[in-house]
């Protein structure tokens, strides 16, 4: 069984090293023995801070997102609705009307020749 050593801790640092302790540990000693071996292994210090926290990175990335939204709602106002409506018109035109044609003045005077004609049947005109 290993030995323990006494180590002088002030009061209220000694209470928050032990509801961490409790909370994710199951002694005091692998409590310290873990937050030593993170500190060795990703050979940083204790007192210098790791950057931005999940917290403000969350705030940021909302930030952008609510700016791509706004980009995206001019985008569709300026650009895309008036290129649709554009486009529709253009393929919801209404056939012009015809106009009749030019034709020549002596074309236009002759009668065309008939080819056919009824073949009148005396019976009925009796």
């Amino acid at each position: 069984m290993d030995s323990f050593i006494g180590i002088r801790f002030k009061k209220e640092t000694a209470k928050r090293f032990q509801s961490f302790s409790r909370t994710y540990f199951k002694s005091h000693t692998e409590a310290m023995a873990t937050m030593l071996d993170f500190f060795f292994y990703n050979e940083i210090s204790p007192k210098e801070k790791l950057g931005p926290t999940g917290r403000t990175i969350e705030a940021k990335l909302l930030k952008r997102i609510n700016a791509v939204i706004a980009i995206m709602r001019d985008v569709e106002k300026t650009q895309t609705k008036p290129t649709v409506a554009m486009i529709q018109s253009l393929f919801e035109t209404e056939e012009p009307t015809k106009k009749p044609l030019i034709v020549e003045k002596k074309y236009a005077e002759q009668k065309p020749k008939v080819r056919f004609q009824e073949k009148q049947n005396q019976n009925n005109e009796l």
